[in-house]
């Protein structure tokens, strides 16, 4: 479960940036990155890749979190936003909100 979580939560960070600024902690953060991003899988894959290496190669490697990542690149925003809602509610995830922010602010450079 602690590893499906990891996975899911580090999926949310590549398509999505918790919109939180490097560093700072928000308890409700913008999501408006991610939910917004016109990214594709490759572009969002090949940013994480340049920001955390060791997190692109734990992502690509679980088929749990390649799928929920191509759901949610071809969600609608709605669904997007109740993608976000649900990992936002796991602990675990706040730790990767910055990585999140930074593949999200910078995928379309790929």
């Amino acid at each position: 479960m602690i590893l499906r979580t990891k996975v899911v939560v580090a999926a949310t960070g590549m398509a999505l940036s918790l919109g939180l600024s490097s560093g700072i902690a928000s308890a409700t953060p913008d999501v408006s990155a991610v939910v917004n991003t016109t990214c594709s899988y490759d572009q969002v894959i090949a940013a994480l890749n340049d920001h955390s290496p060791e997190s692109a190669a734990e992502f690509t490697g679980s088929p749990v979190a390649v799928g929920w990542l191509q759901q949610f690149l071809g969600a609608p925003v709605p669904q997007r936003q109740q993608m976000i809602q649900q990992v936002q509610s796991i602990p675990a995830a706040a730790p990767y909100s910055a990585l999140v922010v930074q593949v999200a602010n910078t995928c379309n450079n790929y």
